[in-house]
């Protein structure tokens, strides 16, 4: 089983990816990986308390109706088996974000604490 710290990188403001972004994160740390979520730009939007401006949100409704758990129930799982949440500084000044519309546990940093927080593990950029 690998243990380098996996990083991923949500850069869209897209449903679906931001939601598979949390997929990655919960799976990896729940196979006992160490997981860091860095969110930019419009990802930022998936760390927020309301993350319905997200683009094509309403799927997440569809989803839950088909038994798939939605991106608030994925994002809480991830947290609570240890993922980090950062969230860019600059990317939340981009999209015109208030850090205290993140959800709680979210750090505020920049991509020297994400690169740091990975070190030589993996990255994936969705």
């Amino acid at each position: 089983m690998p243990s380098e710290t996996l990083g991923v990188l949500l850069l869209s403001g897209a449903h679906d990816r931001a939601h598979y972004a949390f997929v990655v994160a919960a799976g990896a740390a729940a196979l006992g990986r160490d997981v860091v979520v860095f969110a930019t730009n419009r990802g930022c939007i998936a760390l927020s308390d309301d993350w319905s401006g997200l683009d094509n949100a309403e799927r997440d409704a569809a989803i839950r109706a088909e038994g798939v758990a939605g991106l608030a129930e994925l994002r809480e799982a991830a947290q609570e088996i240890g993922v980090r949440l950062i969230a860019c500084e600059a990317g939340l000044r981009a999209e015109r974000l208030d850090a205290a519309a993140l959800v709680a546990g979210t750090e505020v940093a920049g991509i020297a604490t994400f690169l740091s927080a990975v070190g030589s593990g993996q990255i994936v950029t969705i």
